[in-house]
């Protein structure tokens, strides 16, 4: 058996030209980066603005567990599925990271016969996106200790330093360091950390924002640190918003990729949706929109963390909505979620089955809490059995949405067809019908808003607020940014705080231990339970499996 890189080292690819092509993009709009992959030029928003929008598909899913669900194999393969029933799709997703690419989740691309090439250039540096928001953020922070170093007009405060320097890798060695060590020319010593690019303010400024005036102006409102009088210091005050600004320009371009059957592919940002928003870009999505009659696009994680960020706070700020979610699980998911081991997922378990669908039916019932019609795709495995199945399409059919056994990692567009006339005609029938609606008010307080997805989404009994985010956001409320969306950092494994409890937990509270606020990219961040900003490599990264010959070629990425 093939592997993924493998499979994508064979792909017959077409000139990134051709891809441009194939939805109306003449090369006057494309900047390629070598032959399959291009940026697509400013110029092109201007060009595309009056053309009506097509119909936009989120793909989202259950919990994910260590039994893999295939949301993103599934996004890529409803892309080619598309194609092979004559629709015009776009698919628009995010960058990998490094970080998991190096780490235990391997890369972004898809998988099976449903990914997106060049896979290597992709899930490696690509167009140097990360790094420029990485060289972004770092230039912020060095202009921080150089204001320090030079005397510090701004009189800030060394023990409020709010704005952390990053690196698109996990390394938790660099959670907590100290810099500035060495004597006087080396500046002040002092307390500081790194968070991993994806989850930095930086990243999700650039996924929100509108244009290259909307970015700096995003930048110029990056909250850095608080004075001695406890009054805040923003990065305008710093300078080098223009400088960040010249960085990111670049960055700020969609690219235009393919997948393995030349479907157009738009990749652009990569916020996390545990610690950060976990969309792509709204630039890249609306682009999908204006070239595609049907844009494909995915949400990072379960539908409890990155359907809800896209609705509430992507949503928000585009002015776009959904016309179909697709929800993705399998059937080893749902039975490892009833308690069965990993080990033992293979064999039959319909009682297993029966206990752990109830983490699939708690994401229906919150994804149509938005209006939205919802699609359930079942990623099928060859060791489903035949009474798994049935059981899985009387559940779909007794909660009132189709469901479809996808065999898209196996085959490509071919095994996806069935999902891709499933959602059209889903998106048909409820054309009109239906009235998309946010989770809440988001001029209601702070903590109104987090109980409200707390309780609603997460179905939590209550909020605990620890005295530290009691006190950020009476801080936060005071700077008069209390009226913003509000991204919840909560484990990806579990509807609760607590990665142990699958299925549908009961009987618990949230907690919140702290809350920053994000001015820039306009929304306030709840962190709760252990979630760190920057992860670590596992006991055996993929990064001891990842090889490269004297003549280029890779191996072992996954």
């Amino acid at each position: 058996m093939l592997t993924d890189i493998e499979i994508a080292q064979q792909a017959k690819m077409l000139k990134i030209t051709e891809i441009a092509k194939k939805i109306g993009i003449s090369e006057d709009y494309i900047e390629p980066y070598g032959h399959y992959k291009a940026k697509l030029s400013e110029h092109l928003f201007d060009k595309l603005k009056d053309k009506p929008n097509g119909k936009l598909i989120l793909v989202t899913a259950i919990n994910p567990t260590p039994a893999g669900e295939g949301k993103t194999t599934i996004s890529v393969g409803l892309a080619e599925s598309m194609a092979k029933i004559g629709k015009n799709a776009v698919l628009a997703l995010r960058e990998p990271s490094l970080g998991p690419v190096f780490g235990i989740k391997g890369g972004a691309a898809g998988g099976g016969y449903a990914q997106v090439v060049p896979m290597e250039d992709i899930n490696l540096h690509f167009t140097g996106d990360m790094h420029a928001i990485t060289a972004a953020n770092n230039l912020l922070c060095a202009l921080i200790d150089n204001h320090i170093h030079q005397g510090n007009v701004l009189r800030i405060d060394q023990r409020r330093i709010l704005f952390k320097r990053c690196m698109d890798m996990n390394d938790r060695a660099l959670r907590e360091i100290v810099v500035g060590l060495g004597g006087k020319v080396n500046g002040f010593p002092r307390e500081d950390g790194f968070q991993i690019t994806v989850a930095t303010e930086i990243m999700a400024i650039l996924c929100l924002a509108a244009d290259l005036d909307d970015l700096k102006a995003r930048l110029e409102r990056i909250l850095v640190a608080y004075d001695l009088d406890g009054n805040p210091v923003y990065a305008k005050a710093l300078g080098g918003c223009g400088a960040m600004t010249a960085l990111l320009k670049d960055a700020l371009k969609p690219n235009l990729v393919q997948t393995l059957e030349n479907t157009p592919a738009i990749m652009h940002g990569g916020p996390f949706a545990n610690i950060a928003h976990g969309c792509n870009s709204i630039r890249a999505t609306k682009l999908a929109l204006k070239l595609g009659d049907y844009t494909i696009t995915e949400a990072g994680f379960g539908a409890d963390l990155g359907a809800e960020k896209f609705m509430d706070i992507k949503c928000r700020f585009a002015s776009i909505s959904p016309d179909c979610v697709v929800l993705v699980a399998t059937i080893r998911a749902l039975k490892y979620n009833g308690g069965v081991a990993k080990t033992e997922l293979g064999a039959e378990n319909v009682d297993a089955l029966k206990k752990g669908i109830v983490n699939l039916k708690t994401h229906i019932e919150n994804i149509r809490k938005f209006g939205v019609p919802v699609v359930v795709a079942i990623n099928r495995f060859h060791t489903d059995s035949e009474a798994e199945i049935q059981y899985i399409k009387g559940f779909c059919s007794e909660m009132g949405v189709s469901v479809s056994l996808a065999e898209i990692f196996a085959k490509g567009g071919e095994g996806g067809t069935d999902l891709a006339r499933k959602v059209c005609d889903t998106i048909e029938k409820n054309e009109g019908k239906t009235e998309f609606k946010y989770l809440y008010d988001e001029k209601l307080p702070i903590k109104d808003k987090i109980s409200i997805i707390a309780k609603e989404i997460y179905r939590a009994d209550g909020v605990v607020f620890t005295a530290q985010a009691e006190k950020s956001i009476k801080e936060i409320e005071k700077l008069g940014f209390s009226q913003t969306p509000v991204c919840i950092a909560k484990t990806q494994y579990s509807l609760s705080d607590d990665p142990n409890k699958l299925g549908k937990p009961e009987n618990f509270e949230i907690t919140v231990r702290e809350v920053k606020l994000s001015a820039g990219a306009g929304f306030v961040v709840a962190l709760t339970g252990d979630i760190m900003t920057m992860p670590g490599l596992p006991k055996q990264p993929a990064a001891n499996s990842i090889d490269c010959d004297n003549c280029g070629n890779i191996s072992g990425l996954f």
